[in-house]
């Protein structure tokens, strides 16, 4: 997906209509339109299918902080939620209830849910933080207003714990222990996310000992971490009841094409354990047209390796 460098899409002036010409514009550059997958958002579907829960970042579509990030997924047909950002976005922060408000009155007027918050860290905390719990309860607070299902908390690097150190991973076990009953109450799971193997990121479930608390599954980050061999089989490894939503990526590059992890066996691991939560994508694009047209193409290859559950 190299293309020559393009000015960004300005989101906040866009019509409906001039938007939805916009996509129809970029998926014509890429000979990648699909009727099904990419015109109008309130296509039907068949009488027992269930559409799949595809969601996108607004970080992906280059649109933090921007409340008009939710009519600008309603035009993309196969999206159907975003995943916000909490302590990002400039004005837009999610931690201001009239925000918060702006959010939901978008979400419900465009039939766009916002099934997961990330980026809830203030500068300078992370997980193992005093205050973390603190951040975590004021994430949960926005989530519970928003009908959010899954909080991410990311932890990378220097900042995750070292799962063979006692003094490393306890004040985390003890920080997920506090909140994870807040988040129960409020109807929301605590989704992790980091450079964590999938063995290590078990034993942190079991010492925590929540539902309440899952796995933000991310194969892609497994690879940039080390642990490529474990990311498809991890998906069995945590099984259904322990991921709660799944990144979806491949760098730059469609979903389709080579990379370091194998999606279509990673779809068929996620078929065989009844998965059923959301997928959203965490793609890298340089523009926000690239991105509506992108997205189609990576809809059209989900829709053929996903089983979609029937009513």
């Amino acid at each position: 997906m190299d293309r020559p460098s393009q000015p960004q899409a300005n989101a906040r002036n866009l019509t409906r209509r001039s938007f939805l010409q916009t996509c129809a514009v970029a998926v014509a550059a890429t000979g990648a339109g699909s009727p099904r997958l990419f015109g109008a958002a309130s296509e039907p579907t068949t009488d027992k299918q269930v559409p799949l829960k595809l969601g996108i970042r607004a970080a992906t579509m280059k649109m933090v902080g921007d409340t008009n990030v939710i009519r600008v997924a309603a035009g993309i047909a196969g999206i159907r939620g975003v995943e916000l950002q909490v302590a990002a976005g400039g004005a837009h922060n999610l931690r201001d209830w009239d925000v918060v408000r702006q959010y939901k009155r978008e979400s419900d007027r465009w039939d766009i849910r916002i099934p997961s918050l990330a980026g809830i860290w203030d500068q300078g905390v992370n997980i193992s933080s005093p205050n973390a719990g603190e951040n975590i309860q004021l994430a949960i607070r926005a989530a519970e207003k928003l009908g959010s299902g899954v909080i991410l908390l990311a932890f990378f690097d220097k900042n995750a714990p070292d799962m063979n150190r006692e003094e490393s991973y306890g004040p985390v076990v003890t920080t997920l222990r506090k909140t994870a009953p807040v988040a129960a109450d409020a109807g929301v799971l605590l989704g992790l996310e980091n450079s964590l193997s999938p063995a290590d990121n078990v034993k942190l479930l079991d010492l925590v000992g929540h539902k309440a608390v899952r796995v933000y599954y991310d194969l892609y980050n497994m690879t940039t971490y080390g642990h490529g061999a474990e990311a498809v089989p991890g998906v069995k490894l945590f099984g259904r009841d322990r991921i709660c939503a799944v990144h979806v990526k491949n760098g730059n590059k469609l979903i389709e094409q080579p990379g370091p992890i194998d999606w279509a066996a990673a779809f068929a691991a996620f078929n065989e354990i009844g998965y059923e939560g959301w997928f959203t994508y965490e793609t890298g694009h340089k523009t926000l047209a690239d991105c509506l047209a992108d997205t189609a193409r990576n809809n059209a290859f989900l829709a053929k390796h996903i089983r979609m559950p029937t009513v």
